[in-house]
């Protein structure tokens, strides 16, 4: 494996590609030598061309540990290579505490994508010195990057973070589409049941739509009855044009779905 190292450098771009794909073929099954001549690409990243050092970090998981550490900082600093998105990504994946200042500042940055994988290594890391700015997060202009950082709110899921997505989820300026911000709140991982039942008395209709969707999500068979009660009687308009009621058909229809498997997976548990 070793001997494809000199391919990786190989001016035809096809040659390059095809020696990284024998590496992490290799990789997948557990060579040695291919694992630690991927990580040469991540620590002298900058011999390499920015497609093989991203295409190689997209499988970092295979090769990857807390050894890399400094090299994904300096390329997660790095603005001239290029390839902070995926430097963000597999600091998050190793859950690299140290990265969280570099991080924060990515959320600033001019790409999207670049603050979308900020958000979500951030969330992977779970750095609570991270939520006020994800939450400056959630007025991104680009759609999926507010998602990001409300799932990585939800992720850290401490008290402060599920409250700033309670505030955008009831604030009069929340986008349209705030479909990310209802799942975040149905997190398993975080606490939300109560406050969600009484959300769906909210005087904003928008409120109800989305905490109606966001019991659906969560699963939970308390919100059945609610729910049941929801889709007959609040017939309320959202900006949408939907209708609260028919947000809370199909949170039914997601939390029937959702407990029909946990019901199948329970019961072959026990034929096992």
């Amino acid at each position: 494996m070793r001997d494809r190292l000199p391919e990786l450098t190989d001016p035809d771009p096809e040659v390059r590609l095809e020696a990284l794909r024998a590496l992490l073929a290799g990789a997948e099954r557990g060579d040695v030598v291919a694992k630690q001549v991927l990580r040469e690409i991540v620590i002298g990243y900058r011999n390499f061309d920015p497609e093989i050092y991203s295409r190689a970090l997209n499988l970092l998981v295979l090769f990857g540990d807390e050894s890399l550490a400094e090299a994904l900082l300096a390329a997660l600093a790095d603005e001239e290579y290029g390839c902070q998105s995926w430097a963000a990504n597999g600091s998050g994946i190793l859950r690299l505490q140290t990265a969280a200042p570099l991080l924060i500042d990515l959320l600033r940055h001019p790409d999207a994508l670049a603050r979308q994988s900020a958000c979500e290594a951030l969330g992977e890391i779970g750095d609570p010195t991270a939520i006020t700015p994800l939450a400056h997060v959630l007025d991104d202009p680009a759609e999926h990057v507010r998602a990001a950082a409300a799932y990585a709110l939800a992720d850290i899921g401490d008290d402060e973070a599920i409250e700033h997505l309670w505030t955008a989820l009831e604030s009069p300026r929340r986008p349209v589409r705030a479909g990310y911000l209802s799942a975040a709140l149905a997190h398993p991982a975080i606490k939300t049941f109560d406050r969600l039942i009484q959300a769906t008395s909210h005087h904003d209709p928008e409120v109800r739509f989305w905490a109606a969707r966001a019991l659906g999500a969560a699963g939970d068979e308390r919100a059945e009855k609610l729910l049941t009660r929801l889709a007959v009687e609040d017939h309320a308009t959202v900006r949408t044009g939907g209708h609260v009621s028919t947000a809370a058909k199909k949170a039914l229809k997601t939390l029937r779905n959702i407990r029909k498997h946990q019901r199948k997976a329970r019961a072959g548990e026990r034929t096992v």
